[in-house]
């Protein structure tokens, strides 16, 4: 009998779970954002899976009743929370590990309070108190009308607490009648109160559905609903001692918990994500902590990316901190900038105030109603924009670009830079997390974020690069020429480099192209070095003249350690550059030794050296290098990149993919 109880329990829990996930289908077809109104109810009806949904409701129910009768109750109740994993699992929702903490905090925390409960009650109700037991309908009503007001996560799980509240008043009232000792004119009221407490659940139930996620309203049906009905076997019913009520408290709460961190863990429904479904091109807000005309890889990225977007038919807003709030229209991309501070450590990076953030960030994306939110960042704005899109049920696109090790000389004294990046790896993890797919620009950048601790898979996608703007017919510079491009800060190593000129030819010419705080240094190392005049530090340039230092450089160096790409690498690449580079982070998955440049081991000047020599003193070597480049970068061509991305957006969107023909778009 034991086993049979246990199959029959399972299998009811399995069709609970089923008619879950088809009755929110059915809801959400019904309806065009998180509220479900009265009027949506003929909607409702007209849809077979929703009938169907409710034969596996009663058959469900059945087999649970069947499987008490056949063993004890510490055994089949626990096993309805199989409906909540089956949920999880028939609704596609990612078994992250926030989401498997919360499942396995709900699932010990009802095994917990079961056993408590199958140990301290009675066969028989002594002296039921129906009148004691009205306080939940008091409990139920605040928490449906503090769902009226709520938004997101909180008003999909407020419904669904209420709804639980009534499901356990129905039980404990449906007990009561079946083996309390009721005046027979008494009985027909409670069975009555108990079927309007009922139907009221299931319309909560049903609005719970509009506004969140099925697994949030079973887990409220599956821990709620029990606990509301052991509340009343002890506090209306005598059936429960004060002892082992207050040995409830510790698995309740345990179990509790575990909901509302997976009502976290999971997006909400509104307006704006029911949007999603309209016909036509997306519309995209792409959130980002540095943008166009900062000059920086996450910045360009962005820039491309939207402008990409835009020539191929799709709206675009970027939301990004700028000198004051204003909103402008740049190659047909809509900026809105949101008034920063510049900050003292980095010439082109500004601070957004949290608090302005916070409230500018949620206002903008509910003004846009975008589609897709793709994050660049998760700073200031990209912090606040994985909030409002998560808290809207917004798909939320995260990409990657920040490597904490490019901020320590900044941002602390070097004996505390491992712990400050193990910590901003952590908090980088807990915010994208949260995203629906997260996106880093290469293989060796994912395995670094899952390493790190974000809890899902990541999607190596290459930020791209228009190759055709590099291909020119510029020859190279008369004089030999090695070439970097980049920030001027310590983790590019830019150093290492003026180390390695000093044992060059005295024919052979450096030059320098970008800014930043180690400039300084550099001039004067170079000065130590006695090749001061043949170094030439560029600063900030205009984008055509980096095109034009790529075409006149014989071969590019890049001894940055902290690159998760390098667009630098990869535009020296497009230009037909051989390229000498460190052996470190994405680095290598751009050079191939011996075919296209060579790698050298970081801090080893002396190889550098040589590595630079031979190629400069080999024509047909570096020709043949140069040729190699232009293959191994047509992998990396923007239009692909462009590709992943439309697939992406797509995807989670739910967008018919049929894009109207683009426009010319002029970028400027």
């Amino acid at each position: 009998m034991l086993i049979l109880a246990i199959v029959l329990a399972a299998a009811g829990a399995s069709c609970m779970a089923g008619a879950a996930h088809l009755q929110h289908g059915a809801v959400h077809r019904s309806t065009t954002g998180p509220v479900l109104r009265l009027s949506a109810l003929r909607t409702i009806l007209r849809t077979p899976e929703w009938y169907l949904g409710n034969g596996l409701v009663v058959l469900g129910a059945g087999l649970h009743i069947i499987a008490l009768t056949l063993a004890p109750i510490t055994v089949v109740q626990p096993i309805g929370m199989l409906a909540l994993v089956l949920t999880v699992v028939l609704t596609g929702v990612a078994l992250t590990r926030t989401v498997a903490i919360a499942l396995a905090m709900s699932v010990l925390g009802v095994v917990g309070l079961t056993v408590l409960s199958a140990s301290g009650t009675g066969a028989v109700v002594p002296a039921p108190d129906i009148g004691a037991a009205q306080w939940t309908l008091l409990a139920a009503a605040a928490a449906a009308l503090a769902a009226r007001f709520a938004t997101g996560t909180s008003r999909a799980l407020l419904f669904a607490v209420a709804a639980a509240v009534l499901f356990g008043f129905t039980s404990a009232l449906v007990r009561a009648a079946a083996v309390a000792p009721i005046a027979s004119e008494m009985l027909a009221a409670v069975l009555a109160e108990a079927a309007a407490a009922a139907l009221a659940g299931a319309w909560l139930l049903h609005k719970a559905y509009a506004a969140g996620p099925a697994a949030t309203a079973v887990g409220a049906t599956t821990i709620v609903d029990p606990l509301v009905a052991v509340l009343i076997g002890g506090l209306a019913f005598a059936e429960t001692s004060g002892t082992t009520l207050a040995a409830m408290a510790a698995p309740a709460a345990l179990a509790v918990a575990g909901l509302v961190v997976l009502a976290r863990a999971l997006p909400a429904r509104t307006a704006a994500s029911a949007a999603a479904r309209r016909e036509g091109p997306l519309r995209i807000a792409i959130t980002a902590d540095t943008y166009w005309p900062d000059v920086n890889g996450a910045a360009n990225f962005a820039h491309r990316l939207a402008v990409g977007l835009v020539s191929r038919g799709h709206e675009v807003h970027v939301v990004c901190p700028g000198p004051a709030s204003l909103t402008e229209t740049v190659a047909g991309v809509t900026i809105h900038r949101i008034a920063a501070l510049r900050t003292p450590f980095h010439p082109d990076f500004r601070f957004c105030p949290p608090w302005r953030a916070a409230k500018a960030v949620p206002a903008l994306l509910a003004e846009i109603e975008p589609d897709v939110v793709h994050t660049q960042a998760h700073f200031l704005v990209g912090r606040a924009a994985v909030r409002a899109a998560t808290a809207a049920g917004t798909p939320l696109v995260a990409t990657n670009h920040f490597m904490p090790e490019n901020l320590m000389d900044f941002a602390a004294p070097r004996w505390a830079h491992r712990l400050i990046a193990a910590a901003a790896w952590r908090d980088l993890a807990r915010v994208y997390d949260r995203a629906t797919v997260c996106t880093t620009p290469t293989p060796r950048a994912a395995e670094l974020l899952e390493r790190n601790g974000l809890d899902r898979p990541v999607m190596a996608i290459s930020c791209g690069i228009d190759r055709e703007r590099y291909a020119g017919s510029a020859g190279p510079a008369p004089v030999p020429t090695v070439l970097f491009v980049g920030r001027l800060e310590s983790e590019k190593n830019v150093h290492e480099l003026l180390t390695a000129a000093a044992s060059l030819p005295r024919d052979v010419r450096v030059e320098i192209v970008g800014d930043g705080s180690a400039r300084p240094r550099l001039e004067r190392q170079a000065a130590d070095l006695g090749i001061a005049d043949r170094v030439v530090f560029h600063g900030f340039v205009t984008d055509d003249e980096v095109v034009r230092a790529n075409q006149r450089a014989h071969v590019f160096c890049m001894p940055g350690t902290a690159e998760l790409q390098s667009i630098a690498t990869m535009e020296a690449m497009a230009a037909g550059k051989p390229v000498v580079a460190a052996d470190a982070m994405a680095l290598p998955h751009l050079v191939r030794p011996g075919r296209n440049g060579w790698l050298y081991p970081p801090g080893d000047t002396a190889e550098l050296a040589l590595r630079l020599g031979a190629i400069l003193a080999d024509e047909p070597t570096r020709t043949a290098m140069g040729k190699a480049s232009l293959d191994l970068i047509a992998s990396h061509d923007l239009d692909a990149t462009l590709d992943e991305y439309e697939r992406v957006y797509l995807d989670i969107a739910n967008v018919p993919a049929t894009v109207p023909a683009p426009e010319p778009v002029a970028v400027a």
